[in-house]
């Protein structure tokens, strides 16, 4: 058994699935929450889940006790002191996140490394009135944990040199494909990403086209796996808007990542997707939805207009150093199944193509959402590309 002994608190679907996968790495697990009735769905969802790889044979019977038998369920706190590494998937609340983090400093030993697994808050903000911030650092896995191969690291200004390196070792040794991110608002995924939503929405509301013909234009056409109102609808329109409001917030209001009307009202009206029934398709068992409009020179529009944005949006992520090229466009593929890698799709695409359709974009509408990184402008100038 691996000898570092690993805290997780927060049993949830996250909380728990981070669990599963210290476990099947080796390690002693301690899942902590303060509901008993989380922890019992936890421990009978793990149960569930190790006697299925059991059928499945992907673990032998002694693999798939020993997984189970590793994680303690707990909801005494004080259970972690042991931890070398303490994980919290609680809450997006910075004021609870700080408190349990200056919690953890007194029980926890001075060398155990305390990391949030927030999708959206500052990482230095939440370590920041600690004694000692420098082991506070971001470790971001993707829901289901298990099963989403992406982890984004994320070191803060306080961080003490190193230690994202080491997380980013353990992760691999996990199974995971971690990369390094910037401390910045949505890290690289919920940053990158906000086009393929945002744009997608305009589209919508101009009445260029509907959400089937959306959905259906950026599968068929563009090679994304999921459209985005389904991916919405599947995500949860509370938890979608919720994370843009953030980012608009966070990025002091820039108009690329301002939030829509038309999912306010969605999350206002209780229709958040799948989990109430309604949300841009009805679930209903019966109802019928709209079939998408195929014209392929539309579903070339379509896809265009999200894509070129997109593109944008990760030149603009490496110009300012978020992350580096290989990991941007890794945290794109691994992160939320892009076809390809956003900065490599830009150079296939041509960049002055890009600039050229966000420029036209711009002159259509004179709004700063469609402003063009001024790295592509450079690129272009210079006849470069990210990738030989």
């Amino acid at each position: 058994m691996n000898e570092l002994i690993v805290g997780v608190i927060g049993a949830g679907s996250m909380g728990a699935g981070i669990a599963q996968v210290a476990s099947q790495a080796g390690h002693k697990v301690y899942l902590n929450d303060s509901s008993p009735d989380a922890l019992e769905r936890a421990a009978k969802g793990h149960q569930k889940i190790f006697s299925r790889l059991l059928e499945k044979g992907k673990m032998t019977f002694d693999e798939a006790n020993a997984c189970a038998k590793r994680i303690t369920y707990t909801r005494s706190i004080d259970d972690l002191k042991r931890c070398g590494l303490v994980i919290e998937a609680i809450i997006e609340d910075l004021e609870i996140k700080q408190g349990l983090f200056q919690e953890l400093e007194m029980i926890c030993g001075e060398d155990a490394v305390l990391a949030s697994n927030t999708s959206t808050l500052p990482i230095v903000a939440i370590g920041g009135k600690l004694k000692d911030p420098s082991r506070v650092i971001g470790i971001h896995f993707f829901n289901p944990a298990p099963l989403m191969a992406l982890v984004e690291v994320i070191p803060s200004m306080l961080t003490r040199d190193g230690l994202a390196a080491e997380m980013k070792d353990l992760m691999k040794a996990w199974g995971k494909v971690p990369v390094i991110a910037k401390d910045t608002p949505g890290f690289i995924v919920n940053r990158v990403a906000r086009p393929f939503y945002g744009e997608s929405i305009r589209i919508l509301e101009e009445g260029i086209a509907d959400e089937a013909t959306i959905d259906w234009a950026l599968k068929e056409i563009g090679g994304f796996r999921m459209g985005p109102f389904e991916l919405m609808d599947l995500i949860g329109n509370d938890i979608n808007f919720a994370v843009t409001s953030t980012a608009f917030q966070s990025f002091f209001y820039d108009p690329r990542y301002r939030p829509s009307v038309i999912q306010q009202r969605l999350v206002e009206g209780g229709l958040l997707g799948r989990k109430t029934g309604k949300g841009y398709y009805d679930y209903a068992e019966g109802a019928e939805n709209p079939e998408p409009n195929k014209s392929k020179a539309l579903g070339e529009l379509i896809v265009n207009r999200v894509l070129c944005l997109l593109i944008n949006s990760a030149i603009d992520a490496y110009h300012l150093k978020v992350a580096s090229k290989e990991d941007l466009d890794l945290a794109m593929t691994k992160g939320v199944n892009y076809p390809k890698g956003l900065l490599a799709w830009g150079d296939e695409r041509g960049l002055k193509n890009v600039l050229q359709r966000i420029d036209s974009l711009y002159d259509d509408y004179r709004e700063e959402r469609y402003r063009a990184c001024v790295l592509l402008r450079r690129m272009v100038k210079e006849g470069k590309n990210f990738y030989n």
